[in-house]
């Protein structure tokens, strides 16, 4: 009798491995392989992980009032974010995509060509560990870099005023970034996982986690289901420490992780109300 399984076992080498995540990565080898092996993969990945994640966000901003299930949540409720804004801020991500990233992706492609992929899938384990390393690893350093950002009147003119244009953020405005900003953050993104020698799924993983992450913290909602509440102790700062830093700038320069802003007394509460004028 034939065995089904035959061709597919002759695509793929036996190997030892008996990993929880090895079929899902098996299937991801046998039936995408040429997607997946594309250096524009991941920023294909990275796109639409912020486009999809981002649009619900705005239906919320757009509904308003008409939904008070959710806008009870909104921080900046006088502070409503229009079609055009999200328009904007789309087509700035869109062009910087388009002109800088790809053509990035393109140069990068004849200085450093990417490897094969492995034919093994990583343990849960060493997922979440080289998740949670990376995390840590780009907390710190975008913490750094914001905090100087906002303490040189310079930097923070030519580069990361971009990013400050409102003082409410909205899920869209999460990647609203100059080019020399955009170009950093993808530097880290980049090379940290291959500091770390991340398996290739698990950098798709921390692609797509910190990309929910970045739009979560922009969307100007405090939902109570949103990671800061599910993280114990206050460990993230999510929507209301990022929201904040929209409305005080000299407070709460990390990106994810709140434990950077309280060792160095940065750190600032939510602060809901505000007597700012609309934007």
């Amino acid at each position: 009798m034939l065995n089904i399984t035959e061709p597919y076992l002759q695509f793929l080498p036996c190997r030892s491995s008996d990993h929880l995540l090895q079929p899902f990565w098996d299937y991801l080898l046998f039936h995408y392989m040429p997607l997946i092996s594309s250096p524009f993969f991941p920023v294909l990945l990275a796109f639409s992980s912020y486009f999809f994640f981002s649009l619900p966000f705005s239906v919320l901003d757009l509904l308003g009032e008409k939904v008070p299930l959710f806008h009870q949540y909104k921080i900046q409720p006088n502070r409503k974010p229009t079609l055009k804004m999200m328009g904007d801020n789309f087509m700035v991500t869109f062009y910087n995509h388009i002109f800088f990233v790809l053509p990035a992706v393109i140069i990068s492609i004849f200085i450093m060509p990417a490897p094969p992929l492995p034919q093994d899938a990583p343990t849960v384990y060493e997922l979440f560990i080289d998740m949670l390393a990376v995390l840590l690893l780009f907390d710190t350093q975008y913490f750094i870099w914001h905090f100087m950002h906002h303490k040189h009147p310079q930097l923070y003119r030519w580069i990361h005023a971009v990013h400050h244009e409102y003082i409410a953020p909205f899920s869209w405005s999460s990647e609203r970034l100059s080019i020399p900003e955009l170009m950093t953050v993808g530097f880290w993104s980049n090379c940290d996982p291959i500091l770390l020698n991340c398996h290739p799924l698990t950098t798709w993983c921390i692609t797509v986690f910190s990309i929910w992450m970045s739009v979560e913290d922009h969307i100007g909602y405090d939902l109570p289901w949103t990671l800061n509440h599910l993280v114990p102790l206050g460990l993230l700062g999510g929507a209301p420490a990022h929201d904040m830093h929209h409305q005080r700038p000299s407070t709460n320069y990390a990106p994810f992780f709140s434990h950077w802003d309280r060792i160095f007394g940065t750190a600032a509460p939510l602060k809901k109300k505000n007597e700012l004028k609309s934007k």
